[in-house]
């Protein structure tokens, strides 16, 4: 059998397995604590950021494709952006494009499902069968070309996207967006993920006002900021920056952990 149709076949029914897997699964994450849910906390706070519309599920995820098909055209792999961003998107899209009801369409597993099915199938085929067409000696100009653009598309156009839909929703929103979004900047090297958290930390506080659920809510964004910003050695990296001495019990802490940061 020809090795580009042995390739579009496995393509197939692996696209359309992880497509339906993570489509159900973060479909179901809406409905935890009831049942058990599969994905990813920032595909749930990146969907609940698109305001359920189909135009901005779809650009979303397209945003992530370049990037997506630079990796398979350049390493042969597919990166965590496949199933945890591009396929729920765009099956979020699909879903939503004559019905705007959460319930039947975003909530619903079984639909989400087989929209996600068929995303992944056709994705994951296109992804696969483009870059094993390719020759070898393409494949490095094509990584060479599409991965600064998509470095470019991630970071800084995507942090701009979402930071100007954080300030339209509403100046507590906006606030704790561009709070966020600096410091997930500084500890993560890109916005998006803090700037996600600031639209869901303000909409909570917009909605429910300042009560235990939204004081519990900012508790644990604070904690997984602070965590984050330790494992990665982000405090040396400040007190190296600000000519403070680094205390020894600090350093052997990071030592200990592997999380000394590396110049």
């Amino acid at each position: 059998m020809n090795e580009t149709l042995t390739i579009l076949l496995e393509s197939m029914v692996i696209g359309a397995l992880i497509g339906f897997g993570a489509s159900a699964g973060v479909a179901r994450m809406f409905h935890a604590p009831k049942v058990q849910g599969m994905g990813a906390f920032r595909t749930l706070g990146e969907l609940n950021a698109c305001e359920n519309d189909p135009v901005a599920h779809f650009s979303f995820g397209f945003g992530f494709f370049f990037n997506a098909w630079a990796s398979a055209v350049g390493t042969g792999a597919l990166t965590s952006d496949v199933d945890h961003r591009i396929v729920p998107h765009w099956a979020a899209a699909l879903s939503m494009t004559r019905n705007r009801n959460l319930a039947e369409t975003l909530h619903n597993p079984r639909r989400m499902a087989f929209f996600g099915a068929g995303v992944g199938l056709v994705l994951v085929s296109v992804l696969n069968t483009t870059a094993a067409s390719i020759p070898h000696s393409l494949q490095k100009v094509a990584a060479e070309v599409l991965g600064p653009a998509s470095e470019w598309l991630i970071n800084p156009v995507m942090p701009i996207v979402f930071w100007m839909a954080a300030v339209d929703a509403g100046q507590r929103t906006g606030g704790w967006g561009t709070a966020l979004g600096g410091l997930a900047h500084v500890v993560m090297g890109n916005a998006v993920p803090g700037i996600v958290l600031g639209i869901v930390v303000g909409k909570a506080l917009d909605d429910l006002g300042r009560t235990r659920v939204t004081r519990v809510l900012v508790g644990a964004v604070v904690a997984l900021f602070a965590v984050s910003a330790l494992l990665r050695g982000v405090d040396i990296q400040l007190l190296q920056q600000m000519k403070v001495d680094v205390p020894h019990w600090l350093s052997r802490f990071h030592d200990a952990t592997g999380t000394t940061p590396t110049d």
